[in-house]
């Protein structure tokens, strides 16, 4: 008998994960394999795109081979694609990508959005929801540009986009990703004329508009890009195709957070605060968030928008248990427990640390020490601390234009310490935890359920959602939470 799957990826900046469950939900299998990144000197970090999609073909063959393994033959259904913003790729009539991946934390395009006319920079946050950084692709295509890549009759494609086109569909651009290019007008998600003319480059250069969910086309069984030479399982051929989209934003769809008055927090290396939003802000209130770093940009979910920010506590708390020596699970067990016993926020011996580096902009752990008394235990208390006080200054930010959340969602690997359940249920409302092992690959499972439902056919999104077998666990119970500490 032939058991029908889904399967969601979530092509990461660490990992690319596939995660393997029933039409209804059950999680069955994940595996995951190394973004394939080659670093440069000075920060810089691409990627081949062929290697990348080679990649994926390997992680989905093996994937389905361990499943087949475990439970007998399968069928795919379908299969969606979440991940990492602002990275993509140039690719021409013939299917050749004319130059590398950048990541999207890579420097480059800084100098050159810096050095673009006063007017489009002016107009930039108020247009587009982001902040004039290197971050937006924008600025990475004024440098691949500057550096001697033609663009002009080329298709840009975000990388869930080039995955999906590389399996057998349409190039497309969904909504999120999209979004995060700066070459969106957020008030009509129409491509802004302004920024195709600063580019030098015509209409065609983003492909036609689907959202998370829709049906792209179908999986073939060998790559549509020119230079990647791999071939697919029998199995996952004539699978619905679907760009699932901002990897943050479908994280929350897994975890439950798409009604309006809700926050979604994903803590891992960086720390995502997601607000759900019923209606679009005005120009002038995303150009106030994007002076501070606060994106104002289109949900997943139809009819729904979100602010987003990241922060850096995740990548200190890392290079604390770093510099402390912890290198194994036991031992982040034990130094959870260590910072259990210490008050909230450390004691008197955190207190006379003082701690920098959480903001976006920044990421370098700073440390001063006034006084005695450190221990690891203390340390790690007073760079979680200083991420929480971070994390509610920009949360009193986004208090500043809509009502105050009411219930959060939380997820990620820091969550699995209780230390940093306490640190954050004691500062905000209602805190409840997801319990998918990873909420972004189950999302994309998800929606790979939806396309091969027939999409729009099969309802709103959040009602189908509503549907997708639940994991029982602390996701459905309240912890503690407070407006306050």
């Amino acid at each position: 008998m032939t058991t029908p799957i889904v399967l969601g990826l979530d092509v990461g900046s660490t990992n690319v994960k596939a995660l393997a469950s029933t039409p209804d939900g059950e999680e069955l299998h994940g595996a995951s394999v190394a973004t394939p990144w080659v670093s440069l000197p000075g920060g810089r970090t691409e990627m081949a795109a062929a290697t990348l999609v080679e990649e994926v073909a390997r992680l989905l063959t093996r994937c389905v081979d361990e499943i087949e393994d475990r439970h007998g033959p399968v069928l795919v259904a379908g299969v969606g694609v979440s991940g990492m913003a602002e990275s993509g790729a140039l690719v021409d009539e013939d299917g050749r990508v004319v130059a590398p991946v950048l990541a999207w934390f890579d420097p480059r395009g800084g100098d050159e959005i810096t050095a673009a006319p006063a007017d489009f920079r002016a107009e930039f946050p108020r247009r587009t929801g982001l902040p004039v950084t290197a971050l937006a692709s924008v600025a990475k295509l004024l440098h691949l540009r500057d550096t001697g890549v033609d663009l002009v009759d080329r298709t840009w494609l975000n990388v869930p986009e080039l995955v999906v086109h590389a399996l057998g569909g349409a190039r497309v651009r969904e909504l999120s990703l999209a979004s995060r290019t700066g070459l969106l007008d957020q008030d009509d998600a129409e491509v802004w004329p302004r920024a195709l003319e600063l580019l030098g480059v015509g209409a065609g250069f983003l492909p036609d508009p689907v959202r998370a969910g829709d049906v792209c086309g179908h999986a073939g069984t060998a790559a549509r890009l020119s230079a990647a030479t791999w071939h697919l399982p029998a199995q996952v051929a004539g699978a619905a195709l679907t760009v699932a989209g901002h990897d943050h934003l479908v994280a929350a769809v897994a975890a439950g957070a798409v009604e309006p008055g809700q926050l979604y927090v994903s803590m891992g290396t960086a720390e995502a605060l997601v607000r759900v939003l019923d209606t679009p802000l005005s120009g002038a209130a995303r150009e106030r968030l994007a002076g501070l770093g606060i994106n104002v940009l289109p949900h997943v979910v139809r009819e729904r928008s979100i602010m987003l920010v990241g922060t850096r506590s995740g990548l200190l708390l890392r290079r604390v248990l770093q510099l402390v020596g912890v290198t194994d699970h036991e031992g982040r067990a034990a130094l959870d427990r260590e910072v259990l016993a210490l008050p909230l926020g450390g004691g008197p011996a955190a207190a006379s640390v003082e701690v920098t580096g959480a903001h976006n902009d920044d990421g370098v752990l700073g440390v001063r020490v006034r006084g005695d008394g450190l221990t690891p235990a203390v340390l790690f208390a007073a760079v979680l601390e200083h991420g929480t006080r971070v994390c509610l200054d920009l949360l009193a930010e986004m208090n500043r234009e809509v009502p105050p959340p009411d219930r959060t969602v939380a997820s990620g690997g820091w969550t699995r310490m209780e230390c940093v359940r306490r640190s954050r249920s004691a500062v905000l409302p209602q805190v409840s935890y997801s319990a998918h092992s990873e909420d972004t690959a189950f999302g994309a499972a998800l929606l790979a359920a939806y396309a091969a439902a027939g999409g729009t056919a099969a309802g709103p999104l959040p009602e189908f959602a509503g549907t997708f077998r639940p994991v029982p666990s602390v996701a459905q119970t309240v912890l503690t939470g407070s407006t306050g500490r």
